[in-house]
């Protein structure tokens, strides 16, 4: 199957209603993409939770080691990992049922979004979450 991201419109709505983002490979590092990223989606009043088990805490959230550790619902999984890790953090987010798969721009992984889709998860890939909510606030 090949990798098919959902519309511009869609893509806009899942950001109007889905504000709870764990972030997997968030690093504590400020002049790292997915710090510069998840800081923005925070400050434009997205719940930002770090998924990295190298690290304490960032952006003043209490980090996790693993999805299955965080309470409550996750409605968008963000993955900032190489391609090669993605199947392995797909089967995680179907475990805790999250909404939304996101992996980050220049990140896709044709196993991964078969097993997602095929598990009833809406998937974006190799797209950035900061330049979609962007692109949605401006229409």
């Amino acid at each position: 199957m090949t990798i098919e991201n959902p519309s511009r419109e869609k893509i806009g709505e899942i950001l109007k209603s889905k504000k709870r983002i764990a972030v997997v490979g968030l690093s504590n590092n400020p002049e790292k993409t997915s710090y510069m990223v998840s800081q923005a989606m925070q400050d434009a009043g997205y719940e930002i939770i770090p998924v990295n088990p190298t690290i304490d805490e960032v952006l003043g959230v209490k980090a996790y080691h693993s999805l299955k550790e965080i309470e409550g619902h996750v409605d968008i999984v963000n993955v900032f990992r190489r391609p090669e890790h993605l199947p392995e953090v797909a089967k995680e987010a179907v475990e805790i049922g999250a909404d939304v798969f996101w992996a980050q721009l220049g990140i896709a992984n044709e196993e991964a979004y078969d097993y997602l889709k095929g598990h009833g998860i809406t998937v974006i890939m190799d797209r950035c979450i900061k330049v979609e909510h962007a692109i949605t606030k401006a229409r």
